[in-house]
């Protein structure tokens, strides 16, 4: 087996350096679509057998250091009693947003292998035969909210900051009810046989370093307490556009610290001390010609070399109109410029 990757969240020396793209199954890829025009996205988390073959795609495709299931940080929030739509173009809609206490009080703490077996089932599916990790993930606490208080996706997170600032004991009691579906959902996918463990923190850039303190932070270090207790599977965060937060996320108690593209790599290396680091392209990066964006790849390598651990990653998703050409380019300049034979 390959186990680069979780050699590298731990730190360990590592043969070459591993690479995995988050949202490497996806829309980018004419598998995936071949797939997923015949079902709905939501259908298609649900079902299994299909989830693993989208999540197999691009290791059979480009040979990514690892895998990451296929699915969506929304399906365990759906599960807590919340209506949840995708919609071509507008993204997750949830019907009735999540604005007061009596909606706080009518959310369900879900049991995930009552309430998202079929996550589980995608895990074991996985774990009968891919040859390389397999990681799981969640979405972190303040992130959720955003989408349940929300109603959605949004640009300047009106409702969320506004109850935040001017109703605190409701959007804590939201966020305490969140990191316990979260935390409960995260340990059921490693004891399903996820190897390693993601906790997306996808808008906590957002918010000021004193507001992250306040309203975010505690809840990190809650869910990834939690799984300390149950687990030893490497944890990664990923605060994305959190190049401010770095003070506050070396100390949340991941493992591996993910960075997006706004910050140098060499100054993510820096910043995160004792922890292993993951990132940072730019996704438009693959865009590069094939001699430019193999020359970034290449310093980016070189100015990683310091850390405790690397894993090469984009700073953030895949975009849909990636060429999967440009993929390919990258992982084998990953593998070539590290040392893979």
């Amino acid at each position: 087996m390959n186990d680069t990757f979780l050699q590298a969240c731990r730190g360990e020396r590592t043969a070459h350096t591993p690479v995995w793209f988050m949202r490497q199954a996806g829309r980018y890829l004419p598998q995936y679509q071949k797939v997923r025009n015949k079902i709905s996205f939501l259908e298609l988390c649900k079902t299994p057998e299909l989830a693993a073959e989208v999540t197999r795609q691009p290791i059979d495709i480009f040979g990514f250091d690892a895998a990451i299931l296929f699915s969506d940080i929304l399906i365990p929030m759906e599960a807590m009693n919340l209506d949840l739509d995708f919609h071509e173009g507008k993204g997750p809609i949830f019907a009735h947003p999540v604005r007061s206490h009596k909606a706080v009080d009518e959310l369900v703490v879900p049991v995930p292998e009552e309430s998202v077996p079929f996550v589980l089932e995608t895990i074991r599916l996985l774990r009968s035969t891919l040859q390389i990790p397999l990681i799981g993930f969640a979405g972190a606490p303040f992130t959720l909210a955003t989408y349940l208080i929300e109603g959605g996706s949004s640009k300047v997170f009106l409702h969320t900051k506004k109850m935040m600032f001017q109703e605190p004991k409701l959007y804590h009691n939201l966020l305490a009810k969140i990191t316990a579906c979260t935390s409960a959902y995260l340990q059921a996918q490693a004891r399903a046989g996820a190897q390693a463990l993601q906790l997306f923190d996808s808008w906590v850039g957002i918010l000021a370093p004193c507001d992250y303190e306040e309203f975010a932070l505690p809840y990190v270090r809650s869910i990834i307490s939690d799984l300390r207790a149950v687990t030893d599977v490497p944890i990664i965060y990923f605060a994305n556009n959190g190049a401010t937060l770095t003070r506050l996320t070396t100390t949340v108690g991941a493992d591996v610290l993910g960075f997006d593209w706004r910050l140098p790599i060499g100054d993510a290396v820096a910043r995160a001390g004792n922890h292993a680091v993951q990132g940072n392209l730019d996704p438009l990066a693959l865009f590069l010609p094939k001699e430019k964006l193999e020359a970034r790849i290449k310093s980016m390598l070189t100015d990683s070399r310091d850390a405790r651990g690397y894993i090469f990653n984009l700073g953030h998703g895949i975009l849909p109109e990636t060429p999967p050409d440009q993929v390919k380019i990258a992982v084998e300049a990953v593998h070539r410029f590290s040392g893979k034979s």
